[in-house]
């Protein structure tokens, strides 16, 4: 399978400091899946760069975050033991990066098996959306939300407010 990548087409770029990538394994199955992938990918667009990323294995995304040459990634990887953040957390943490550093910030979503240590190692963090069991293609939609809206409270739009 190659990579496939979702790019909003209708981007109003308020601040392209930081860009971002949410990755995962596997094709998608479900078309509302789909549907909303795009639609907070270009919510998401319009505060920053951001593409999604279909990966046929983990494989490409050690390939991805590794190489030599083009843009410095910093990985973040979804896993069930990882470390749970408040929706203002996670914006502190975007913000925090977008002011420090100029490489890629990456939300990893892996396979059903979870990721490999020796791809776990390469993360700078684990990141966990909370302790119930998700299906991975809705915690792909969950964590599109919650970075939307971590955008939204940076800038101190009244979405976050509103919900």
């Amino acid at each position: 399978m190659k990579p496939h990548y979702f790019r909003p087409s209708c981007a109003l770029w308020l601040n392209p400091r930081v860009k971002l990538l949410i990755a995962w394994i596997g094709k998608t199955k479900e078309p509302a899946v789909q549907t909303l992938t795009e639609e907070y990918l270009k919510r998401i667009s319009r505060y920053t760069d951001a593409d999604g990323l279909a990966l046929k294995d983990e494989s490409a995304l050690v390939k991805i975050c590794t190489q030599k040459s083009g843009p410095r990634y910093t990985l973040i990887m979804l896993d069930e033991k990882g470390k749970q953040l408040s929706s203002g957390e996670l914006a502190q943490l975007i913000g925090e990066h977008q002011s420090r550093s100029s490489s890629t910030l990456v939300f990893a979503i892996g396979p059903a098996d979870g990721f490999t240590e020796e791809t776990r190692r390469r993360a700078r963090m684990m990141l966990s959306l909370g302790k119930m069991t998700l299906a991975h293609e809705l915690a792909r939609v969950v964590l599109l939300e919650q970075v939307y809206r971590a955008f939204t409270i940076l800038k101190g739009h009244p979405y976050h407010f509103g919900h």
